[in-house]
């Protein structure tokens, strides 16, 4: 009965302990701006803005510090009443093409936008490469006239070591 009572008070002090220590993790949520139309204007611009630091996130999700210093100075441009293209403009000057989830096409992103189809058309190639030196390696080859005599002469043969063996 005293050891029942012990693992009880152990595991209700263990569910204690974890519960206040999800509690001290638990971060503040990110304030909401003051006018509503400035935080929707925010979120359509940060979708299309990737996180310089994650860099497979947008600039709405991304939880990095850069993110929230990025999204504070798009509500100050949003404020000052800069319209959604001059602030991508404005970000792109500052950061380069790669702050765009959709850069322009340039030369400079050729790469980007060209190079996945590059590599698949080249692993094609390769492919195909492959498979046309393996057929001709595997190509049958004909019998000599040795050969077959051979091969005649193992099967005619109806010597004993040749036949089947049958139990009864």
């Amino acid at each position: 009965m005293k050891r029942a009572l012990a693992c009880l008070r152990s595991g209700l002090l263990a569910a204690a302990m974890l519960g206040t220590t999800g509690a001290s993790l638990a971060a503040d949520a990110t304030p909401m701006a003051e006018d509503p139309a400035v935080e929707a204007r925010l979120v359509v611009i940060s979708e299309e803005l990737r996180c310089l630091v994650c860099q497979n996130e947008s600039l709405a999700a991304s939880r990095a510090e850069l993110a929230e210093d990025l999204r504070r100075e798009v509500r100050k441009l949003i404020r000052d009443g800069k319209s959604d293209p001059e602030i991508r403009d404005y970000l792109v000057a500052r950061y380069g093409d790669f702050v765009l989830y959709r850069p322009p096409v340039k030369p400079t992103t050729w790469l980007l936008w060209f190079g996945p189809f590059v590599l698949l058309v080249g692993a094609l190639v390769g492919l195909i490469a492959y498979l046309r030196r393996r057929s001709a390696g595997l190509a049958p080859t004909a019998l000599t006239a040795a050969d077959k005599a051979a091969a005649e002469a193992l099967l005619a043969d109806p010597s004993p070591d040749n036949q089947p063996k049958h139990k009864a």
